[in-house]
């Protein structure tokens, strides 16, 4: 009998890395590596951002074990969110569904996706039907700040990250490497 570290990945769980604090992409990531290193195939859709940050470049060498889509415009603005930043979130949440349904992928991982809803660029209801749809054997990870509680209650493990501190408050912006 196989110990539990040990058993056969079979039924994928919904992820929810949220919070003010700092290390929600990252620790999906984190998430991504050790997959791959267990012989997963991993699918990366970051939303609300045109490039990926320095944290996605290491990927792109894993070759086909790693897909990484970004939908997203630098610099969004929730006062002025536009047709095409509303056009991008729905092309994200379209690729999100066919890498979900695919069967290619043992983990899909949904980089900001949370925090569409706080800019009105999809809407609660968009992002719980997907996760409804998914299938049992995918792993899906949602990530971003202002989590609704729909989002909690359906999730299987949700994990908040809170700033306690952090040296942006005293004017230090991001840094190669480190935030971006």
């Amino acid at each position: 009998m196989l110990q539990k570290s040990q058993e056969k990945h079979t039924k994928g769980y919904v992820h929810i890395y949220t919070g003010n604090g700092k290390g929600k992409t990252t620790a999906a990531i984190g998430l991504a590596l050790r997959a791959v290193g267990a012989g997963m195939k991993v699918c990366i859709i970051q939303f609300l951002k045109e490039k990926a940050s320095s944290e996605f470049k290491p990927l792109s060498k894993l070759g086909e074990a790693i897909t990484c889509h970004n939908y997203g415009k630098e610099h969004l603005i929730k006062d002025n969110v536009t047709s095409e930043d509303k056009a991008l979130a729905r092309k994200g949440l379209e690729a999100a569904k066919r890498a979900i349904m695919s069967g290619t992928y043992d983990v899909v991982i949904l980089d900001e996706a949370i925090l569409t809803n706080y800019f009105h660029l999809l809407t609660v209801d968009d992002l719980l039907t997907l996760i409804q749809q998914k299938p049992e054997s995918v792993e899906l990870i949602l990530t971003g700040r202002k989590a609704d509680p729909r989002f909690i209650e359906t999730a299987d493990l949700v994990t908040e990250m809170k700033e306690i501190k952090h040296y942006y408050t005293r004017g230090v912006l991001d840094r190669k490497g480190i935030e971006s």
